[in-house]
């Protein structure tokens, strides 16, 4: 009886040693998680505001707002991720399945962001074209130069100088511009803008020159840039969302493992 008793004891001391390295162990490994995924979130956040302060002027020329609205969304998943992170460190130190669960909670709710911000960005992606198409020509023939729309005149100069570019497929669509048709032009056949080297009237000579010719215009360019930055958004944001849901299972299997040990 006393040996079935000792062996009884020593399998449960076993059993509590075995518990405890295991607790460990998804400690180590869901602090190293949580290391990454905060670093994670300080890089999403980071694309989401260098899309919006770095690439804002183009964002008046496009028709729809889904383009910011995806920057957006990544901004605040990504300060979201930051702040969980710290409540992820609390949490894994103290051991507490309160926290575990709010810190399960929270990185649910990210993910679901996330989620929503990648959907938006492929919608967007795969109209990108057709609206760029219908829209870009009609906002550089009707909008640019008016009085009502500085900042769009501002983002077209902007866009056409760093793309190199002039037109919304070539230089042959200002032609049919309000401002190049108006006295305001003074007798510029294209905009300042469109010129190799910018000076006061240079858009008067619409030679290949002094003007850029680029084939497709600015729209090829501009799709293709904002194509890169829906795709570098979503990687981004993919590779946070695979970081989650290891994150998850760790935290899932931690507070498991946390019951068992003191129960």
């Amino acid at each position: 009886m006393c040996v079935f008793f000792a062996g009884s004891a020593t399998m449960a001391h076993y059993k509590g040693e075995q518990d405890d390295w295991l607790i460990v162990y998804l400690k180590y490994l869901l602090f190293v998680f949580n290391f990454f995924f905060w670093v994670g979130g300080a890089a999403v956040m980071a694309v989401g505001i260098w899309t919006l302060v770095e690439k804002s002027g183009y964002l008046s020329i496009l028709a729809s707002s889904t383009f910011a609205a995806s920057a957006y969304i990544l901004i605040f998943a990504g300060a979201l991720v930051m702040v969980t992170g710290f409540l992820g460190f609390g949490a894994i130190i103290r051991e507490q399945k309160s926290c575990l669960s709010t810190y399960f909670c929270l990185l649910l709710v990210i993910f679901l962001v996330e989620l929503v911000a990648g959907v938006l960005a492929h919608v967007y992606y795969q109209k990108l074209s057709d609206e760029l198409k219908q829209h870009l020509n009609r906002t550089l023939t009707e909008n640019y130069g008016q009085p009502r729309a500085t900042e769009i005149t501002i983002s077209v100069d902007r866009l056409q100088q760093d793309f190199k570019c002039c037109g919304s497929n070539s230089s042959v669509d200002w032609q049919h511009s309000i401002y190049i048709l108006s006295q305001e032009a003074e007798g510029r056949r294209v905009p300042d803008s469109c010129c190799k080297t910018v000076v006061a009237r240079c858009g008067q000579r619409a030679h290949p020159s002094n003007i850029y010719k680029v084939e497709g215009g600015c729209i090829t360019k501009l799709e293709q840039f904002l194509a890169d930055h829906l795709l570098l958004m979503g990687a981004v944001g993919i590779g946070v969302a695979c970081l989650q849901i290891c994150g998850m299972i760790l935290t899932c299997c931690l507070h498991r493992r946390l019951q068992l040990h003191f129960y």
